[in-house]
Formats: C-alpha cells, sequence, structure tokens
C-alpha cells in the first residue's frame, strides 16, 4: 500500500495518495466495527502506550479501543501522576519509555512541536494526538472520511469552516488536507479569531458568516477553546452566538443537501444549536466518532507494518 511514514505527526508529510491510501483502508475497518465480532490480529504482540498530557474523552478513548480492536497491548499511562510532574524532562521520559521496548507511542501533549521531539527520540512508531496549536492529524483524517462517505468524494466540495480557528489545531490540519485533496476552503469568524496565517493554507477568509455560509457543501464548525484563551477575543457568549453559532436561519445558505460537522466538545448554544446539532439529517457529528475509531485503526496497521518491515531490513543487515 501507497504509505511509507515510520510516524505520523501531521497532515503536512502526507501525500495525497498516502491520504487515501489510509481512507481506503479506514473504510475497511469501519465494516469491522460494525460486525458483532471486532476484533482483528494485526496488532498482536504489539505494545501501543498512549501518552495524554492534556485530558481527552473521544481521542484517548478512540485510541484505546483501536488498539484493542486490532489486538494490541494497550496501556494508557497517567501523566496527571507522572514523573514530568515530579520534573523530568520530556527527553528523559522519551528515554524511559524506549528502555521498555513499545511499538506505537499516541501521544497529546500542550505544546506544539512536543510530539516531533519524542519522536526523533525513540525507537518505536509515534501518532499524533494532537499538539498545542500545530496539528490534529487523525481528526482532519476522520472528518476526511466522514466527508468521503457522506458526500462520495473528497475533492471540489466548497467547505466552509467556521468559529475559533486561531486556537484550532483541527483548523491547521483539516486546511493541510482539505487543500491537498483540491477542494475549495473558506474560513469563518471574527478578526480576533483568524490568524493572517493561516489564509496561506489557500482558504478564503469570510467574516460575514451567511456570506460564508452560501452554496457550501460541508459547514464544519470549531469548538470556541476558552481555555487557550488569554484574552477577551468575543464580547459575550451571547454576541458571538448570535454572529457565529450555526442555526437554522444561517444554515439556510448553505447547500439543501450540505453536512454539519464538529469535532466536539460541542458548546450547545454557543458555537451550534441543539437542534441542528441532532438533526439525522443533517448532522453527521456521530459519524465523525464513528469514523474516528477506523481511522485510527487504519494508521496504527500502516505505521505498524512499516515498523515490521524495517525491524526486518535492520536484522537482514545484522546478518551481511
Amino acid at each position: 500500500m501507497a504509505f511509507h511514514a515510520r510516524h505520523l505527526l501531521g497532515i503536512e508529510q502526507l501525500s495525497p495518495l498516502e491520504i487515501t491510501t489510509i481512507l481506503d483502508l479506514a473504510d475497511r475497518y469501519v465494516d469491522l466495527n460494525r460486525r458483532t465480532v471486532k476484533q482483528s490480529d494485526t496488532l498482536a504482540g504489539m505494545t501501543q502506550i498512549n501518552m495524554f498530557f492534556e485530558n481527552s474523552t473521544r481521542t484517548q478513548s478512540s485510541f484505546e479501543i483501536a488498539g484493542k480492536r486490532l489486538g494490541a497491548d494497550v496501556m494508557n499511562m497517567n501523566m496527571a501522576t507522572s514523573s514530568v510532574k515530579k520534573g523530568e524532562t520530556l527527553i528523559d521520559t522519551a528515554m524511559t519509555l524506549n528502555a521498555m521496548h513499545p511499538d506505537l507511542l499516541v501521544v497529546r501533549h500542550g505544546a506544539s512541536g512536543a510530539v516531533n521531539l519524542l519522536a526523533s527520540k525513540v525507537n518505536c512508531a509515534v501518532l499524533n494526538a494532537g499538539d498545542g496549536r500545530h496539528e490534529h492529524p487523525t481528526q482532519a483524517l476522520l472528518d476526511a472520511l466522514t466527508i468521503r462517505r457522506a458526500k462520495g468524494r473528497i475533492d471540489r466540495l466548497t467547505i466552509a469552516i467556521c468559529g475559533d480557528v486561531a486556537h484550532s489545531r483541527v483548523a491547521r490540519s483539516n486546511l493541510i488536507l482539505l487543500g491537498k485533496m483540491g477542494n475549495n476552503l473558506r474560513l469563518i469568524g471574527p478578526p480576533t479569531l483568524m490568524p493572517a496565517g493561516f489564509a496561506e493554507l489557500g482558504a478564503t477568509v469570510i467574516e460575514d458568516m451567511r456570506e460564508g455560509l452560501r452554496g457550501a457543501d460541508v459547514v464544519m464548525m470549531l469548538r470556541l477553546q476558552k481555555e487557550r484563551m488569554d484574552g477577551g477575543f468575543v464580547p459575550s457568549m451571547r454576541e458571538y452566538y448570535h454572529r457565529y453559532g450555526l442555526d437554522a436561519e444561517k444554515l439556510a445558505f448553505a447547500k439543501p443537501d450540505a453536512i454539519v460537522m464538529h469535532p466536539g466538545p460541542m458548546n450547545r448554544g454557543v458555537e451550534i444549536d441543539g437542534e441542528i446539532a441532532d438533526d439525522i439529517n443533517r448532522s453527521v457529528i456521530q459519524d465523525q466518532v464513528e469514523m474516528g475509531v477506523a481511522v485510527r485503526m487504519a494508521c496504527m496497521d500502516l505505521l505498524a507494518r512499516n515498523l515490521r518491515a524495517d525491524r526486518g531490513r535492520k536484522i537482514a543487515e545484522s546478518y551481511v
């Protein structure tokens, strides 16, 4: 299969063909996950360690389920009581983990670039589960799979990404992936939540939400990340919802068959109206959760294949 990466640190390093390879394999895992017996032995004998320096419900549980369904031995490290909290550096943690000989390391960290640093110090495959404001590659991949299954393709679509773009690694990864696949991308939000650098990724920046949603095939809402804000980015939650919260009136400007997405967790009545979020005819938010397990299974499967091949080459070279 056309996937040669040693780690999954971001979308930037992936080619369109590699993205398609992941999505195609994930489609097969969707079918497996819908069976009564969901187990596979793809990662049998391999060890997966989940290190989440930031709290997570969806991503961590999704990676854990994905690893167990593939037959891996999965360990969740409690970072709240880890040696990092006692003053150990990230590099020392990496060296400690390396001595345990894990095969897959899943990391979420609050600092951009921290996952890349870990990957440079360990001998296993590393998956980025979100680092600072940098990237969240598996979220973009599961979003792409959700779109492709709903729309029948992942190119030539008009996709509106709305809300707190400034603090969103999800937005960045989606912009890179959806741009690589040839889509018309729009960023919608107030100027205070719209960094200039994101426009350089090929998106049109629009301040008025109704104008931005006009004719859109996909409406992707973003969480207002108050925990990453250190100032008054919005006047009030009520004002934000009035101008940028997705409700039926604003959604009417998109195409009649437009789908609504949200990476979660949702702030109902702030980013999105509850009725829109629960509308089974428009919302694919629960589909995103389902696709997340399948995509993470596909990513770990492909990385494990490359890891085994690399180890096999090293063993063969040692006999030369």
